[in-house]
């Protein structure tokens, strides 16, 4: 029997529709095959940068291990420690490349069974037993040309008697690159504030309140001294860490990863490998992880004539014990004699404070009329004969 004109119209209907839909199926399996290429190319891209960057910064200084463990940690398994020191290498300012000094000094402990992290920003101008030297005086102070990182590394474990596994020191240049990379961050600046940038210009203007900051905003909202204290110094440079992490890890920074990565290479140092980087992804697999922030308390003290910080026996307990149950560490039950100062208190003819220090770093509260900024010094270094004992190193100074 013929079939009727109407049901072969309604067969070539559906077989166009069929058709169509064949067609548009195609079309987005190759667009997205395409989008899987590009995507992979651009994954295997960055990794070649991000090994590239991390070989450029690693620095094979044949530290392995810290002196306080037993052996090499492995950060996919252990519970580690990582020192970031912010180092001012500002010509200006008297530094250079070869006389920085930690501008900052933040402490991250990372629990592996939780992933977990606990950040401790330890103020610059803490008064602290120094092993590199022998005797107390700022912890800015115990980074040198002469001392270097390693020093800060030793004063940081000394203090807080945990090991520090890992270090990344920065430049200015490299958290400004950082920032910009990431098209800015966007944190809540505390107050309406009028500071210098990185190369003393009164060019930062920034009102209170939630905004996008640069580089170079950012950097001077992190290191100003004349607005609050060391406390707030802290609390804000924690903040802007936070910040550059959750906008690293946001899917819109996907596409600025290369010019991140080169930023990040070109001016950091760090004794960590490409391989042991990939292994703190796992802490990102379900978001940003945990941060708490921790802080030490003290008072402030120009007994010297020179500005001092003093951490309070009770607060630096109480931070050392949160830090060792977070490394699941044996936990100190008091300050023991081991790990105080086991010499007697220096008095200002030993220590001359401008020998790193400028007037443009001081606040109002941190100086007198006497206060030996004024004078100027000269470190001699020549006793130890290369031998890496520093015990024995002198400051000598001469005030106008």
């Amino acid at each position: 029997m013929p079939e009727n004109k109407k049901t072969r119209k309604t067969g070539r209907v559906v077989k166009k529709k069929k058709k169509k839909n064949h067609t548009a199926l195609k079309v987005i399996l190759i667009i997205f095959l395409v989008a899987l290429i590009a995507f992979g190319s651009y994954a295997f891209y960055l990794y070649y940068v991000s090994k590239q960057a991390a070989d450029n910064a690693f620095d094979n200084n044949g530290r392995t291990k810290s002196e306080l463990r037993d052996e090499k940690v492995k950060p996919l398994e252990d519970n580690i420690s990582i020192l970031f020191v912010g180092v001012d290498d500002s010509e200006k300012r008297g530094q250079g490349s070869s006389n920085s000094r930690s501008d900052s000094l933040m402490l991250a402990t990372l629990n592996n069974a939780d992933k977990s992290v606990k950040l401790l920003s330890i103020p610059r101008d803490s008064y602290v037993y120094i092993p590199a030297f022998g005797y107390e005086d700022k912890i800015t102070h115990a980074h040198t040309d002469v001392t270097g990182v390693q020093s800060s590394i030793e004063t940081v474990e000394k203090m807080l008697n945990i090991p520090v596994d890992y270090y990344f020191e920065l430049n200015f240049d490299s958290f400004i690159q950082i920032v910009d990379a990431l098209g800015g961050i966007e944190v809540d600046v505390p107050y309406d504030l009028d500071e210098i940038d990185e190369n003393d210009k009164k060019t930062i203007h920034l009102k209170k309140g939630v905004q996008t900051l640069n580089g170079s905003e950012a950097l001077a909202l992190a290191r100003t001294r004349h607005y609050d204290n060391d406390f707030k110094r802290g609390e804000r440079q924690q903040m802007i860490l936070e910040a550059i992490v959750e906008k690293a890890t946001s899917i819109s920074s996907f596409t600025k990863y290369d010019s991140l990565l080169t930023a990040i290479g070109d001016n950091m140092t760090t004794d960590m490998s490409f391989n042991e980087m990939k292994s703190l992804f796992s802490y990102l697999n379900s978001g940003m992880p945990e941060m708490d922030s921790l802080k030490l308390e003290g008072s402030d003290d120009m007994s010297t004539g020179t500005y001092f910080f003093k951490v309070s026996d009770e607060s630096l307990l109480n931070v050392r014990q949160q830090l060792q149950k977070q490394l699941d560490l044996p936990i100190d039950e008091s300050l023991t004699p081991e790990t105080l100062d086991p010499t007697e208190d220096v008095t200002d003819e030993t220590i001359d404070d401008s020998i790193y220090d400028d007037p443009s770093d001081a606040t109002t509260d941190d100086m007198t009329e006497t206060d030996s900024y004024k004078g100027s010094s000269s470190y001699s270094d020549s006793s130890n004969n290369g031998n890496g004992d520093y015990s024995n190193n002198s400051f000598s100074s001469t005030n106008e």
